[in-house]
């Protein structure tokens, strides 16, 4: 049992003692009893917690595994600084940021202390130079989800060098990184990554064909990919990962023009649908869930509704959309068994994929 009590002159620390077996001292509080009561203070209250004596310090530094400071409105670069040293069983960061705070020392600190570290947030750190993920990827091997959207001023080069030594990530995000996401990255991610199943490179520009097939033939376990705006892409990108990623459920091709009925129907083809068996066995938990074709001009309604056919998690009935259309005026007859007669025909397969 707690209560205040006793230390005469009531120093900062000296407010409880130990009397006849009941804890009236915060040192004399067991280790395993602070841990659970950090567990259910948020994180701004934690930071404060670590001030009470020194019992607390030791028990956050010894105990707290899970951080965020993306409340932090002023000051996380000073924040960061000054914790990241004590805090070296941390395993999971967020530093998201409204406006950019963080700066290239905060983030070598970082790396430095925190060895454990699984799941970093750096998201809108528009400040940080190569020398952050220089660090991060000699200091924090054991990342499994790294999230850099927006991070605009990392090169290429560097991100090569995170992934050939970072092997173990499942999630990248690497969305508006508009220097750092290329074929390189693409190639050494899918040399190096191979457990990967999360990536994000949305409005990556650079990104083409040669990366996306390297990436398709060394992360089989893909099965996320956002490649909204990545405008060089061709079918070609899209048959690899459908021949190649088996367990793919989510695909963005938003703006991606060059894509055409061909890859289509590679999709329809692929090992997504052949892995199923008959179709009596199938269920919403099959193959392609969410495909974002928006402004894909070139594709025509038979080649979306054979995907859509072979994919029964693909919905565009009201509430259920998960298979995205908007600015196709020409796929309005494109339509799910659920939001049609239950014994329409399917559609055929006219063109397979090469």
């Amino acid at each position: 049992m707690m209560h205040p009590g006793g230390g005469k002159g009531g120093n900062k620390g000296e407010g409880l003692k130990l009397e006849r077996g009941v804890i009236t001292e915060w040192k004399d509080i067991p280790m395993e009893l602070l841990l659970q009561i950090l567990s259910l203070l948020d994180d701004k209250a934690v930071i404060v917690a670590s001030g009470v004596c020194r019992g607390w310090r030791d028990a956050i530094c010894l105990g707290l595994t899970r951080l965020s400071l993306s409340w932090c409105s002023k000051n996380m670069n000073s924040l960061v600084l000054s914790l990241a040293p004590k805090l070296t069983k941390l395993q999971t960061l967020i530093l998201r940021q409204d406006k950019p705070q963080l700066e290239d020392h905060a983030v070598e600190t970082i790396a430095y202390f925190c060895h454990d570290l699984q799941i970093l947030d750096l998201s809108k750190s528009f400040k940080l130079s190569d020398c952050s993920l220089h660090a991060l990827a000699s200091g924090c091997p054991n990342l499994l989800k790294l999230n850099i959207s927006g991070c605009s001023a990392f090169s290429d080069t560097v991100l090569a060098y995170l992934a050939s030594l970072c092997r173990k990530l499942k999630v990248l995000n690497l969305c508006g990184c508009v220097q750092a996401a290329s074929d390189t990255v693409l190639q050494a991610i899918g040399l190096y990554c191979n457990q990967l199943q999360s990536l994000n490179l949305g409005w990556c520009e650079n990104v083409g064909d040669v990366g996306v097939m390297s990436l398709a033939a060394g992360c089989p376990d893909l099965r996320v990919l956002d490649l909204c705006g990545c405008v060089q892409i061709t079918d070609d990108s899209v048959i690899a990962l459908a021949n190649r990623c088996p367990h793919l459920w989510s695909l963005g091709l938003y703006y991606c023009q060059n894509i055409t009925d061909r890859a289509m129907y590679s999709l329809a083809q692929s090992k997504l649908t052949r892995m199923w068996g008959s179709a009596k066995s199938r269920n919403d938990k099959d193959g392609l869930r969410t495909l974002n074709i928006s402004q894909c001009t070139a594709l025509t309604p038979s080649a979306v509704q054979a995907v859509c056919d072979s994919s029964p998690a693909l919905h565009t009935c009201s509430g259920r959309h998960s298979l995205i259309m908007s600015g196709c005026l020409n796929l309005t007859t494109v339509h799910c068994a659920c939001a049609v007669q239950p014994h329409r025909k399917a559609y055929g397969f006219p063109h397979p994929a090469h």
